[in-house]
């Protein structure tokens, strides 16, 4: 009996960890919001990584983060660390383009709770009186992200927070 209880956790374990080798290699998570501004006023927001402070998620999650800026804080090859509670955890971003008033991209590295390398990418696109911007999240995903993906779903845990950021930046340029 106790050998055919062991055969089936064996059998259960391999499923779990076959299913999960399915999954994409690949991940994204993005949110899309209005805001009644046009780029102009909202570009600087984003470009600008001390103004993250003003609007950021993470910045609610641990205001007594420990902030590092670099010697260049807005567009192409600013950069930014910090090191949080276990909520914000531990990392650093660069900007890697930044194309005035429509698109900034960055590399996303973090440390801590688990080492991930990733990209970041907004793009504010006019309509009317109002600006729709995009914060999109993507990379690759490794087999324990796989693993992880089948307990915990990214897309609605990254995608509330990104949610939250951008109802905080449409406040801060619609006032």
């Amino acid at each position: 009996m106790l050998k055919i209880i062991l055969v089936v956790i064996v059998v259960a374990i391999a499923g779990v960890l076959a299913y999960a080798a399915t999954r994409p290699d690949t991940f994204r998570v993005e949110r899309s919001i209005s805001i009644k501004a046009p780029p102009e006023k909202i570009f600087p927001l984003i470009d600008d990584l001390q103004a993250w402070t003003t609007w950021s998620p993470y910045e609610k999650k641990d205001p007594a983060m420990q902030r590092t800026f670099g010697s260049i804080t807005q567009g192409r090859g600013a950069t930014y660390a910090w090191n949080g509670n276990k909520e914000v955890g531990q990392g650093s971003m660069e900007i890697t383009e930044s194309t005035a008033s429509s698109r900034v991209a960055m590399n996303l590295n973090f440390i801590a709770p688990f080492e991930a390398h990733n990209q970041v990418e907004f793009t504010l696109i006019p309509a009317g009186d109002s600006t729709t911007v995009t914060w999109a999240l993507f990379g690759p995903s490794p087999f324990i992200s796989k693993l992880m993906g089948l307990v915990f779903d990214m897309d609605k845990m990254v995608g509330t927070d990104f949610e939250a950021g951008l109802a905080s930046l449409k406040g801060i340029a619609e006032s």
